[in-house]
Order: structure tokens, then sequence, then C-alpha cells
């Protein structure tokens, strides 16, 4: 054991030593350097702008700068189809020639999406307009129809035509929607009035949103509180059911009781 700690103070250990770290130091240069020769480090072609160019216009582009390309597509609302929206790598970014370039292209064609249910869900305007547009779908044109609840969705038309939920339509499309204007039915029905007396008819003709127009008396009247209706106008037809809203209903009367009221 003596011997081996002698030997490790000589100068042939310590030159062995040195020789071992200068052997292993060069195999790491050579390595090294080897390795950046290889890979070119620090060198390479920089990726053109691809991104808003038409597709057949960035293709030329790569083929030209000796890239090879794959490209994806997919739907944007409001960019014309063929324009690249996305690459990778970035532009500026440099890369070895024949490196595969992948691009992004607005699609041709937009895929078809289900009209949402804002019919039976009672949906208002501004609701309507967010539903439709979580579904990828825009408000073209607004009317409006009688109907009791201001805005509430009643019809939803694509292309004219009256559609129903779960409807395919393609995604981007704008839908025109009917929306009940807040007033009610423009029309109402003609009420019956005929052997009323005058009080019950005059009620009659309010409740129906009507107006009382000019009451004829006819025939001597000594007890104004037993006058019944014998005649109206308008009055209810075979073809005539309806009027609008506050018209005028002229009323002829007589001394007398309604008919089926029990003396």
């Amino acid at each position: 054991m003596s011997n081996f700690w002698e030997y490790l103070k000589t100068r042939q250990f310590r030159n062995t030593i040195l020789l071992v770290i200068a052997t292993t130091i060069g195999i790491v240069l050579i390595a090294f350097f080897s390795l950046s020769y290889y890979t070119r480090h620090g060198e390479g072609i920089p990726v053109p702008k691809l991104k808003g160019l038409d597709v057949n216009k960035a293709m030329e582009t790569l083929k030209e700068q000796g890239f090879n390309y794959k490209i994806d597509s997919v739907f944007v609302p409001d960019q014309a189809p063929g324009t690249i929206v996305e690459q990778d790598p970035d532009a500026g970014t440099n890369v070895k020639e024949n490196r595969t370039i992948y691009l992004t292209m607005v699609t041709q064609q937009a895929p078809n999406v289900s009209l949402p249910d804002i019919i039976t869900e009672q949906s208002i305007y501004r609701e309507a307009v967010a539903v439709l547009s979580n579904s990828g779908l825009k408000v073209g044109d607004t009317s409006y129809v009688s109907d009791i609840a201001r805005d509430r969705v009643l019809e939803v038309r694509f292309g004219g035509q009256v559609i129903k939920p779960g409807t395919k339509i393609p995604k981007g499309s704008r839908v025109d929607l009917v929306l009940g204007n807040g007033e009610g039915a423009s029309e109402v029905d003609i009420p019956e009035l005929v052997n009323l007396d005058l009080d019950a008819a005059k009620f009659a003709i309010r409740g129906a949103k009507l107006t009382v127009g000019t009451i004829t008396y006819e025939g001597a009247i000594t007890d104004s509180a037993n006058v019944v209706v014998v005649s109206q106008s308008p009055m209810k037809t075979d073809s005539l059911s309806k009027t609008s809203i506050g018209t005028r209903i002229n009323l002829t009367v007589k001394q007398g009781q309604p008919t089926d009221v029990p003396n």
C-alpha cells in the first residue's frame, strides 16, 4: 500500500493525469465542432411571410425558395376563401432547405351548423343575437308582426323561407327574424251584441278593444234601464268575423229586456 501512495506522488502519475484530461477535452472539442459543421449551426433560409397571401401565391413562393409545404383548412367568417391565416414556422425563422412549412387557409365552403331553438325558448331579440352568434350565425333583417310580447322571436327565415330549429345552414349565414311588436293582434273578433241590454253591450264592446259608436233608439223609451240591442253595425257574419282594434260599433236599441232573461 505504501508503494501505491508513493506512486501517486511521482511525476509519471501527474503526466498520466494531464494526458487523460487533455485527451478528454480534445474529444469534446472535436465532437462540438463536427456537430456544428454537420448541422450548419447558425445558418439557414428565412421563412417568407405567407399570412394574408392567396394559397396559390403562397405555394409558388415556397416552391421558388426550396421549401415543402402541407396545407390544412379552417372556416373563418368575413375572410376570403383561399387566404392563408396561419403558418408554422413563423415568418423570418431560419430553417434548412427542403423544410416542410405548415399552412392554414380559409376553406372554400363553410360547414353546416344547426339552427338553435330560439322559438320555443321564447327568446327576445337581444338573447337571440347572442345565441345565434355562439352558433356561428348572424342576424340579417328584422320585421315586426302583431304579438303581445315585444321583440320576442316568432319566426326565423333563411333565403325567404321559414326554417325550424335544427335546420342545417352554412356557418356564417345571416338569418332574418320576425319579432312581436308588443301591441297584440291588430284585429279582434266582432262581438255578438243583439239581444243584450245596452249596458252589457257597451261592456262587451270595450272588452273587445272596440269603440261604442252611434246609439239609435227605436220607438219610445220609457225606462232607460230596460233597453235591449236589436241590431249592430258591423255585425258578425259568415264572411266577416273580425275587425280592426278601435272600430266603432253602432247600435240600434229599443224598449224591452233580453228574451233569454226570465221575468
